[in-house]
């Protein structure tokens, strides 16, 4: 694997037109097939309007609608045969929101972007009206809303839309893909015994800020191997120092303007791993392979889960889910084992060429105290899975 300078340097180049950009943007030609898929929606919804409705930098529908993704608050208005609305807040927001919004008035909302967008509809029309919502709705919100509009649902057809990636989409899934293989490397090349999870973090990030990616998810976790008492990542770093004999797993995503890549990885430290930790390998990784070989079009979503049980045959479970889809949110099909499922039912859904996925299997002892963590970001193509992440799979010594 190329050096974290190496990789640097080569993105760079490769993406000169993003990075060099004093913003990334989406051709119109993107942002035309996705104001033709909302308007899809609303039509065949037969909806007076659509809102998008997201805050605290929450959400994706904003972002992939009108290229602002969402920081504060904001609220997108769609009203068929009228120019679209964004309202957003804070006011000091408004200048680069209008800087960086397709082919939407983005106007200030003042107390609430809700409310104004609300506002706004009532004003197009008198009488029952159908609006269909996107995003998660505080209770004063939502009850404000349904007061005076009929409210449909929108989120599972948004989360459709996002299933399959176009060209420009897959490109840039494959720059946040690249930088996450960036920061994996830096967390190879830096990690030292005597670091902290906090440490290891900054090593991380040092890796791709300068290129314009950000920090989605850092999760690490280590332990000593021969008395190991975590099994998978932490969504919260500890001050736990390394020291050699421990096991690092990483789980890693780097964001870029709404595109993050995800790589999972694990790393012994100083020595290579014991018994336990081998065996537990071993099966993650044929378990991944065995799912990798599946992976193609018309492929339904428990073949995967089948493709698992090698995991309880062994003695062993998960903990992390073991694939889910990926680009624009936490996508399905989301699955898990037979000793560990994943909430509600295996989906009925077969796979497309152009859907992302994770593939992730976090073998684990059932008491849940030792575990590894291997898998990556993969395109779904006509001709099976396309790995978008290039650091080396298997176990690493550090």
């Amino acid at each position: 694997m190329k050096s974290v300078k190496q990789q640097q340097d080569d993105i760079r180049v490769r993406y000169a037109d993003l990075i060099d950009a004093v913003f990334p943007r989406f051709s119109d030609g993107e942002m035309k097939r996705r104001e033709g898929v909302l308007s899809n929606i609303v039509s065949t919804q037969e909806l007076d309007a659509l809102i998008v409705v997201e805050a605290m930098r929450a959400g994706t529908a904003n972002g992939w609608i009108t290229g602002w993704p969402v920081t504060a608050e904001a609220v997108t208005l769609i009203v068929p045969g009228a120019p679209r609305r964004i309202f957003i807040q804070h006011f000091n927001h408004l200048p680069l929101a209008r800087q960086l919004a397709w082919n939407v008035e983005v106007l200030w909302g003042d107390v609430s972007a809700t409310q104004q967008a609300a506002d706004a509809i009532a004003n197009t029309a008198k009488g029952s009206m159908r609006v269909g919502v996107i995003g998660r709705v505080p209770i004063g919100q939502a009850t404000m809303l349904a007061s005076r509009f009929q409210l449909v649902d929108m989120n599972k057809a948004y989360t459709t839309a996002r299933l399959v990636k176009s060209e420009e989409e897959v490109r840039w899934l494959s720059l946040a893909a690249e930088l996450t293989d960036l920061a994996v490397t830096g967390l190879a090349e830096g990690a030292r015994p005597g670091m902290d999870e906090r440490q290891l973090g900054a090593v991380v990030q040092a890796s791709y800020l300068a290129l314009g990616g950000t920090n989605f998810i850092h999760y690490f976790n280590s332990t000593a191997m021969g008395s190991p008492d975590v099994a998978v990542p932490r969504q919260f770093p500890s001050g736990r120092k390394l020291a050699t004999g421990d096991i690092l797993s990483c789980e890693l995503s780097v964001d870029y303007w709404g595109y993050t890549g995800q790589i999972l990885r694990s790393f012994f430290v100083g020595c290579k791993p014991n018994a336990l930790y081998r065996e537990l390998h071993a099966v993650a990784d044929e378990v991944f392979d065995t799912i990798l070989a599946l992976i193609r079009p018309g492929v339904h979503a428990r073949e995967l889960v089948a493709a698992s049980h090698r995991i309880e045959d062994a003695g062993f479970t998960i903990i992390d889910d073991l694939v889910h889809g990926y680009g624009g949110g936490y996508l399905p099909p989301v699955l898990g084992t037979a000793s560990r499922p994943a909430a509600g039912a295996i989906p009925d859904l077969t796979l497309q060429a152009g859907m992302a996925l994770v593939v992730q299997p976090n073998v684990v002892t059932k008491d849940w105290k030792a575990g590894v963590q291997t898998g990556q970001l993969l395109l779904v193509t006509e001709n099976g899975a396309r790995s978008l992440q290039q650091f080396p799979r298997g176990f690493h010594v550090l």
